[in-house]
């Protein structure tokens, strides 16, 4: 079954990837395109999978929390990844 079919059924929450990391970023930037809400495409590699897996100190930006950050932009509707932080500090 192809995921696009499982997100507009509302059946698919999490994406993953143990092989090619960046996949993530660009798998939950199409979906959230698919289904015209980037937020919920980026919740499938954040919150949704920390939540899942019981991982309370990441998958949101709060107090408290850890703050890895991705900063991208669309170019042609394909992510390009401007910076990262983990733990807040910048790291690339």
């Amino acid at each position: 079954v192809a995921g696009s079919d499982l997100a507009q059924a509302d059946l698919l929450d999490i994406l993953s990837s143990d092989y090619i990391p960046a996949s993530l970023l660009i798998g939950a930037v199409q979906l959230g395109q698919t289904l015209n809400n980037i937020s919920r495409g980026l919740q499938s590699v954040t919150s949704a999978p920390a939540d899942a897996t019981g991982l309370t100190d990441r998958g949101r930006l709060s107090i408290g929390k850890r703050a890895d950050i991705v900063r991208f932009r669309l170019h042609e509707q394909m992510p390009i990844v401007g910076s990262v932080f983990c733990g807040g500090l910048q790291v690339a």
